[in-house]
């Protein structure tokens, strides 16, 4: 049940973005939001974790690289993205940062092993964004090809900022981590705005902007990451990773109910190309996880399995990871 509706808070937030952007410029819209989240997510660590912020060089450094790379930058060319791409498909375009996170692990990290598989995998997830995008001749310099352009590039700045983050060595807790990398990623969107040109003024209030700001912040930030971390104890990071690949079809679904938007065949192909690159590259965690499954709907006697351990705060998505490439440990929201 958490897992679905984690998967419904982060997958409607695609289509609530695209709503949003009718009223607030983008940058704005994504800065006052995570600064906002963030102040509330801090005061929850406040509660369940003994550290409220960063100590030394590394915690502040994994923070930096969290708030610049998962949230500032991700988002920035999510939310610029989705000026010229609906929701539903940049849903579809960005749930390939898993597959870029393994690929780039394989490439800069000595330890990582990019498998020939994970180039298959790789392969398969580029194959289904060519076509979810459709690219023709006449047609390199239309918007929908700058859209999706723009949200693959938030993709590979989520898996480079993922990738950064692995080496460093931070004991802060993953609810401390994530407040500081909202507030710093928050922080920097508000600065850049004005570089793009955007100002307050042109942020046109109404209803259906503040419900738009709300849900965003409040749902897919807050509330979200609170269902995040619960799900990460008691089901584990491999298999809370998942729930990523569920919201392009929320967002699909929701996209369609709310604002009449259907997509095409090729694009459920795409879709569903993308889901096969992943598969690939998590073939043995996917593996871990179904039997794990298994042999606890198996147990007559109550006792538990020993539970997957609970990601420390360095680097989703990330975690720790398998030699097919990590799941995410800073949840990314979209």
């Amino acid at each position: 049940m958490l897992f679905s509706i984690l998967a419904l808070c982060w997958g409607t937030s695609f289509v609530a973005i695209e709503v949003g952007l009718e009223y607030v410029p983008p940058l704005l819209f994504a800065g006052l939001r995570y600064a906002l989240a963030g102040v509330i997510v801090l005061g929850y660590a406040a509660v369940v974790t003994d550290r409220l912020r960063p100590v030394d060089r590394a915690e502040w450094l994994a923070v930096g690289v969290a708030g610049v790379f998962v949230i500032a930058l991700y988002h920035a060319l999510l939310y610029v993205g989705e000026l010229y791409v609906p929701g539903a498909i940049a849903a579809t375009i960005a749930s390939t940062a898993p597959i870029l996170t393994a690929a780039f692990a394989g490439v800069v990290l000595p330890k990582e092993r990019f498998a020939p598989a994970g180039v298959v995998g790789l392969v398969l997830g580029l194959v289904g964004v060519t076509a979810v995008v459709q690219p023709s001749p006449t047609g390199l310099e239309s918007e929908v090809l700058l859209g999706a352009g723009l949200v693959f590039g938030a993709a590979i700045a989520f898996a480079i900022g993922t990738v950064l983050m692995r080496p460093i060595d931070s004991a802060l807790p993953i609810e401390t981590l994530q407040a500081w990398a909202m507030l710093v990623g928050g922080a920097v969107l508000l600065v850049a705005a004005p570089l793009r040109g955007e100002s307050l003024a042109a942020i046109d209030v109404t209803p259906t902007a503040l419900l738009s700001f709300a849900y965003l912040t409040l749902v897919s930030s807050v509330f979200a990451f609170f269902l995040y971390f619960e799900l990460l104890d008691r089901a584990g990071a491999t298999q809370v990773a998942l729930v990523g690949y569920a919201e392009p079809v929320v967002a699909i679904g929701v996209s369609w109910l709310v604002i009449g938007y259907v997509v095409d065949s090729l694009t459920i192909v795409g879709l569903l190309t993308i889901l096969a690159g992943f598969a690939v590259i998590k073939r043995r965690a996917l593996w871990r996880v179904g039997r794990s499954t298994v042999e606890r709907r198996r147990q007559s006697t109550g006792g538990a399995l020993p539970a997957e351990p609970r990601p420390e705060a360095r680097t989703d998505g990330g975690v720790p990871c398998d030699a097919e490439g990590a799941d995410p440990e800073l949840p990314v929201d979209r």
